[in-house]
């Protein structure tokens, strides 16, 4: 299983976790890289920390990692830099980026560890617009990845430099994320079903079309949205959802909907909704 919704904390995370932290001081991600690092070393894994700047720079961050030296020197621990393995003003290929993760995953994997855990400021590689869609692109694919091989990651994003729009787009299609990035999650179940949780309020569903426009598994067929760990949404939610699917050409099923919601469908005449409990 893999965790979804909010966290203040990196540590307690599991092999399939994929968690978008938001950040105003720099020090605060790499404390978080540490708590995240030191627990995938507790449990076996290799790990990695990557971020913009020279690898000594990296590796200075890393000064509070307990066994840090060590694990670098077994290859525990994998320190990488963006400006060295990137060409940081272009867009990443999605593609591409998942199957190089996947990779160094099987690698770890093939040396004895328990998986692979990365903790990435990936920052440098969101700035201009067609970076920003490139990322967004790769995000639910990784996510797919996760859902059935032994990769965890923590995406860090300045939000100073972003903004807070930005790190919205981001954040929500992360199974986990800091506090106040994103107000719902969206991501896709190996099974190509979707997870929606959190609040459909007014900013949620602005982000809501594009979001499920990226993590769609394919166009047309049932659109399946398990929303059992949706706390909130209301009639302009449930329309967002039903005109989506209407024009990608399938159906909606919605798995779990609370009771409140599930009456709405009827009040408002939305026909083309079908309701299943949760699995």
């Amino acid at each position: 299983m893999r965790r979804a919704g909010v966290v203040d904390s990196a540590r307690g995370l599991g092999p399939h976790d994929h968690v978008c932290w938001s950040y105003d001081d720099p020090a605060e991600f790499v404390a978080r890289s540490v708590e995240f690092l030191a627990e995938g070393l507790e449990l076996g894994q290799r790990v990695c920390y990557v971020g913009a700047g020279s690898v000594e720079g990296l590796i200075g961050d890393l000064a509070g990692l307990p066994g840090g030296g060590e694990a670098l020197r077994d290859g525990s621990l994998q320190v990488m830099s963006l400006d060295e393995r990137y060409r940081t003003t272009e867009a990443v290929v999605p593609a591409q980026q998942v199957r190089a993760y996947a990779e160094a995953t099987e690698a770890a994997l093939a040396d004895g560890f328990g998986g692979l855990r990365v903790a990435a400021d990936v920052t440098a590689l969101v700035r201009s617009a067609a970076q920003l869609d490139a990322f967004c692109a790769y995000e639910p694919l990784v996510n797919r990845y996760t859902a059935t091989r032994p990769y965890s990651a923590l995406c860090g994003y300045d939000r100073r430099e972003l903004g807070a729009d930005v790190i919205a787009e981001l954040a929500c299609l992360h199974p986990v994320a800091s506090a106040g990035a994103s107000p719902f999650w969206l991501y896709a179940e190996s099974d190509d079903s979707m997870v929606l949780g959190g609040e459909l309020d007014f900013r949620g569903r602005e982000l809501l079309p594009a979001a499920l426009g990226r993590t769609r598994p394919r166009p047309g067929g049932d659109l399946v949205v398990d929303v059992a760990d949706l706390t909130f949404t209301d009639h302009h939610g449930l329309f967002t959802l039903s005109d989506f699917a209407r024009r990608d050409g399938g159906s909606l099923t919605l798995r779990g909907l609370r009771s409140g919601p599930a009456r709405l469908l009827g009040l408002l005449g939305i026909a083309d909704v079908r309701v299943e409990a949760r699995r």
